[in-house]
């Protein structure tokens, strides 16, 4: 059904109105192509989700300009097929001055002696490359390839676009399921649109299904088990899972509870790992709360226990709490700050040597060097706080740590500043 109802041409294509609608620059690059203001369209890659038109607006754009279209998988292609399609394309240049679009699916999966063996065609302009991916191409792509291709981000299809494709596959006479005289209700198609997630192809084979059945009238629960997926897309090996903690513990540090409550819901349910949520609550807990409110590492450790004794589902009410603990507790980076500082000072200064009266002398003659000789027992001081430098010479008087005046570090600045004035030599 999908490869059946693949538009034939641009103004069939649905959706992707971002890289496509007037003005934009894919759009302007093959107008310039068609009216020969450009001898063939610049090589690109096209950056998306599963069913979102990757494919087809590769052959159509090798339509529109009137050139030979050759497809490779990346998955069972290797340098010897890259170089026979480049071999060809040159012939067919030579011979009929005709362009040759290459189409590589799942371009990622090239390595790069796979990748490299491109350049020299592409430099010499004897085809030109759409790759598709569903990976992140700045990650799975060298430089030298991305350099000589225009990235187009393909965004899942919206609900517009995805209505337009189901009802023109349910009436279509020849190509769709039009003589079936399939019936869906509201619902069913609503639920055929949203739970394909932006992917055209779920959608249409899921269609596809229910009219082989048999099934005349298609209610909700009927395009549900057909569609036989989650409604979470999630992917926890790709760009979703970085883009969704990132989300998360954004949402945090903004005191957002509801966001975050979200993008937490959205991780477990799309099949995360609990400890890994788990691992980046505790990191925000120092990183963004830090001693603005000392309970809130407490509270981050102690859910590694909860999650640990009770799994999931049962530690999903846990999970919520504490990221809903985080998201509302005061916030302070200045524990972060201060590491940061310490160790820009570490790599300006370098490792100086430990003050003597701070050495331990377990030896007569360490004692003999001085080791240990003028430290003052902090307990038998005044209100337990010798007068003595801790700092080597050289970094004296250093602050690394400033206690934001937030919350419970309110505190901590009046402390600091109890303590370094019985400090003071």
């Amino acid at each position: 059904m999908a490869e059946r109802m693949r538009p034939r041409s641009i103004d069939e294509y649905a959706g992707q109105q971002q890289i496509l609608g007037e003005d934009k620059l894919l759009s302007s690059l093959l107008k310039d192509v068609a009216a020969k203001r450009l001898s063939h369209p610049p090589s690109m890659i096209f950056w998306g989700p599963p069913g979102t038109g990757k494919t087809t607006l590769a052959k159509l754009i090798a339509q529109t300009v009137e050139a030979s279209f050759r497809t490779l998988s990346a998955t069972n292609a290797g340098v010897k097929e890259l170089r026979q399609v480049i071999d060809e394309a040159k012939v067919r240049q030579d011979l009929e001055a005709k362009p040759t679009v290459l189409f590589v699916d799942e371009i990622h999966r090239f390595n790069k002696g796979q990748q490299d063996a491109l350049l020299p065609a592409l430099e010499e302009g004897l085809v030109t490359l759409i790759g598709a991916t569903t990976e992140n191409p700045s990650f799975e792509l060298n430089k030298a390839l991305l350099s000589r291709a225009r990235v187009f981000v393909l965004e899942p299809l919206d609900t517009l676009a995805l209505g337009k494709i189901l009802d023109k596959a349910l009436h279509d006479m020849t190509r769709g399921l039009g003589e079936a005289d399939l019936e869906l209700d509201q619902d069913a198609r609503e639920a055929l649109i949203k739970y394909s997630n932006g992917d055209a192809r779920s959608m249409l084979n899921a269609l596809e299904w229910l009219a082989l059945r048999g099934l005349k009238t298609i209610d909700r629960e009927s395009a549900l088990e057909a569609l036989e997926k989650s409604p979470i897309s999630y992917d926890r090996d790709g760009e979703d899972r970085y883009n969704l903690v990132s989300a998360l513990h954004k949402s945090i540090r903004h005191s957002d509870a509801d966001a975050a409550l979200y993008y937490m819901t959205r991780m477990l349910d799309g099949g995360e790992d609990p400890m890994y949520v788990v691992r980046r609550l505790i990191r925000i807990a120092s990183e963004d709360v830090g001693l603005a409110d000392p309970q809130a590492l407490i509270q981050a450790t102690s859910l590694k226990s909860v999650v640990e004794l009770l799994g999931l589902p049962e530690a999903d009410v846990a999970i919520a709490q504490v990221t809903l603990y985080l998201a509302l507790a005061p916030k302070s980076n200045a524990v972060y700050e201060a590491l940061s500082s310490t160790r820009a000072e570490i790599q300006t200064s370098g490792m100086l040597s430990i003050p003597l009266h701070l050495r331990n002398a377990p030896t007569k003659m360490m004692k003999d060097m001085g080791y240990g000789v003028g430290y003052k027992y902090d307990h038998d001081a005044p209100k337990a706080v010798a007068r003595w430098e801790a700092l080597p010479q050289k970094i004296i008087g250093a602050k690394f740590y400033r206690p934001k005046d937030v919350a419970f570090e309110r505190e901590l600045i009046k402390r600091k500043a109890y303590f370094q004035k019985l400090q003071e030599i």
